[in-house]
């Protein structure tokens, strides 16, 4: 069965809009799949872990009507990362990008389990034996310290990660995803294998791809 911690208000979930959306060629954030726009599918996905949440969508209010809507610097999603844990008293913070629609959210409440245990700074998973930068679970102590790999010019999310976690003596955790499955740990009640998890939605067709994996279909 999949893990099922009662974190409860220790720990809130963000999704990180950025970007101009130019390779989608419209406002990615309100692009629909099956039915909902990817904000608010997003969104649905941190409700289903049991978290609370909000949009970190630099001054877009317009997406005030899919939930509350934190500020950012414009300084991308590091500086997202930053605003969302600089708004919270939450002990651990979630982050989720708008255009990773397909996750399950048993991954994620599997990875707040895991750091509620473990004590790690912050907490991600892997695929196929490669890090995954998102989604990420971040405790609260860390905020100092991403805040100054981002004012120190080091934006890139996994490089502070790293040197934050490092510069702190926490450890960064990285969790395979197939041994979560394999213990019987994280299940998809749709039935989609992990290798659609991380899809992400960028462009025209890979909205199609996605809308084709919720359809049932394979594609490549």
């Amino acid at each position: 069965m999949p893990e099922n911690p009662s974190l409860g208000p220790s720990a809130a979930g963000f999704v990180l809009v950025g970007g101009r959306s130019s390779r989608m060629g419209t406002d990615k954030a309100v692009a629909q799949l099956g039915g909902g726009a990817l904000v608010d599918r997003a969104l649905a996905i941190l409700r289903s872990a049991g978290l609370s949440t909000a949009v970190i969508a630099g001054a877009r209010q317009d997406l005030a009507e899919f939930g509350p809507v934190i500020e950012d610097p414009g300084s991308g999603p590091l500086g997202g990362i930053c605003a969302g844990l600089e708004s919270t008293e939450a002990a651990y913070a979630l982050f989720l990008p708008v255009d990773m629609p397909l996750l399950p959210p048993e991954l994620l409440t599997a990875l707040l389990g895991r750091m509620e245990r473990t004590g790690a700074g912050i907490t991600l998973a892997s695929l196929g034996g490669f890090a995954q930068t998102f989604p990420v679970v971040i405790e609260q102590s860390l905020a100092l310290g991403l805040r100054a790999e981002l004012r120190s010019g080091n934006d890139g999310c996994f490089s502070a990660f790293r040197s934050a976690t490092a510069r702190a003596r926490r450890s960064l955790e990285i969790v395979s995803v197939e041994n979560l499955v394999q213990s019987g740990l994280v299940e998809d009640p749709r039935g989609l294998p992990p290798a659609f998890w991380f899809t992400n939605v960028n462009t025209p067709n890979d909205l199609a791809k996605a809308e084709a994996i919720l359809a049932g279909h394979h594609v490549s």
